[in-house]
């Protein structure tokens, strides 16, 4: 007799093994916490400093815990809208801009070329934004093999991204827009499920992909950031997108509804920062335009994209430094208007987004500096019970990863919250003081100039996630 398994059943009792392990080591964490962080506030209500900053603690993570528990409600209840039929969907134009991205363009292209989406109501723009590689060869390389799916344009100079999709958008037909990085890969049924939200739902404006990482085999950061990406989509976007309200359509795959861009598009494409040319957090930036004028913002969890991330701690460093800095300007854009009948409907949502935004940039940041000078004041006491709480800060991620995909992939997120605690700490405190500082400083391709005979660096966009 032959026993068969099934499959399903098999994935489940994995799920159910990987995410008890990550309850395990939580509860282990915080068991533990509690003991020696009775000790800790203690010595620190010997002071009225520290009495100061045990009522912060105690406050902050109140709010922490209530917001969480908020947002975990919002994402049990989340679900992606089903695709539509043929029939129903909307004629739309894809714009992948470029920038010494070599052959990769190529494999995007292809990838955008292979989805099921009608043929007849597509249309793809590939924007070389001014490389000095061989990128446009690779681009017209599609445009041979591809057909006349693809259409082409050639930037003079390097202008940046912003303008690199502009001039997509001048181009554009239909009436979506959807715009894909050029590191990047689509599932066939992608380009559907993204455009699906605004058949369902007239008052959809953007919509957000959800992004995933492509280069998993290049290390331990690409691994890392995979569980935070799942995190950051599955769980912040899915919660933001219940209340209609995401604050960010991700520039590795984001969906536009085409008349509302070109509302904002004069604005977005001049807008500055402190008198000077925002020329980065596009898609932020377009998000909070796309919100202001009252439309929803959602997240399709269903319609994936897959995107090369950084592997090495200096461009890990970079990339992150361009997000917090993108994230500070358009926070404080977004202040400006959230608080003001912006929309009908409820607003609450979209309202407690933005604070919990600012207390990520203020208090956050303020305890996290606070307790690194506790640690370095008196690292017996303090240095235990924070490498504690940085597990336990840890376990959402790695829980939701393991439940979700039932791999022992989710420990990575525990790495990673050592990681950052101990090497990117210093990052969003150090963009609280330089906001108005620009450039997208990450993935610098090295060449040789051919007239100087000397290596010079020539700077890559990558988008933010």
């Amino acid at each position: 007799m032959v026993l068969r398994t099934n499959p399903g059943s098999k994935l489940k009792k994995t799920k159910r093994i990987a995410a008890l392990i990550c309850i395990a080591i939580v509860v282990f964490a915080a068991y533990k916490s509690v003991i020696h962080g009775a000790s800790m506030v203690n010595f620190l209500m010997d002071t009225s400093l520290g009495k100061v900053f045990v009522q912060f603690c105690g406050v902050f993570m109140v709010l922490t815990f209530a917001e969480l528990a908020w947002r975990a409600v919002l994402v049990m209840k989340y679900r992606p809208i089903e695709s539509c039929e043929d029939e129903q969907l909307p004629v739309c134009t894809v714009i992948v801009p470029a920038y010494n991205e070599g052959r990769q363009v190529f494999v995007t292209l292809e990838s955008l070329a292979a989805s099921d989406y009608p043929r007849d109501k597509i249309k793809i723009i590939a924007v070389d934004d001014g490389s000095v590689d061989d990128t446009w060869k690779w681009i017209q390389k599609a445009r041979r093999t591809l057909g006349d799916r693809i259409v082409t344009i050639k930037q003079p100079c390097n202008k940046g991204k912003r303008h690199a999709l502009h001039a997509g958008f001048k181009k554009s037909i239909g009436e979506v827009l959807v715009t894909v990085d050029s590191d990047s890969t689509v599932d066939t049924d992608t380009l559907r499920n993204m455009v699906t939200p605004f058949v369902v739902d007239k008052n959809v404006g953007a919509v957000a992909g959800n992004v995933r990482v492509l280069n998993m085999d290049k290390g331990i950061i690409p691994k890392m950031l995979d569980v935070v990406f799942v995190y950051s989509f599955d769980f912040i976007r899915a919660s933001q997108s219940m209340v209609k309200a995401v604050m960010c359509t991700p520039g590795a795959l984001s969906a536009y509804r085409r008349n509302v861009v070109m509302d904002v598009l004069h604005e977005w494409l001049n807008q500055k920062f402190c008198g000077q040319p925002a020329n980065i957090g596009e898609d932020r930036a377009m998000t909070n335009l796309i919100l202001r004028q009252g439309h929803h913002v959602l997240f399709q969890q269903n319609a994936r994209v897959y995107t090369e991330v950084p592997v090495n701690y200096v461009t890990l460093c970079k990339m992150y430094l361009r997000w917090a800095r993108s994230n500070i300007r358009e926070t404080i854009a977004m202040t400006r208007f959230i608080f003001k009948p912006f929309r009908k409907g409820s607003k609450l949502g979209a309202r407690i987004n933005l604070v919990s935004g600012w207390m990520a940039l203020t208090k956050a940041q303020l305890f996290l500096v606070i307790t690194w000078g506790l640690m370095v004041w008196h690292p017996l006491t303090f240095g235990i019970n924070t490498m504690l709480g940085v597990i336990i800060s840890s376990s959402l991620a790695a829980t939701i990863y393991a439940w979700k995909f039932g791999r022992l992939a989710a420990l990575w997120s525990f790495v990673y919250g050592f990681y950052f605690f101990i090497s990117l700490f210093w990052i969003k405190p150090y963009a609280l003081l330089t906001p108005h500082k620009s450039g997208w400083l990450t993935r610098q391709v090295e060449t040789r100039s051919a007239t100087a005979g000397k290596t010079v660096f020539l700077q890559k966009v990558k988008t933010a996630a």
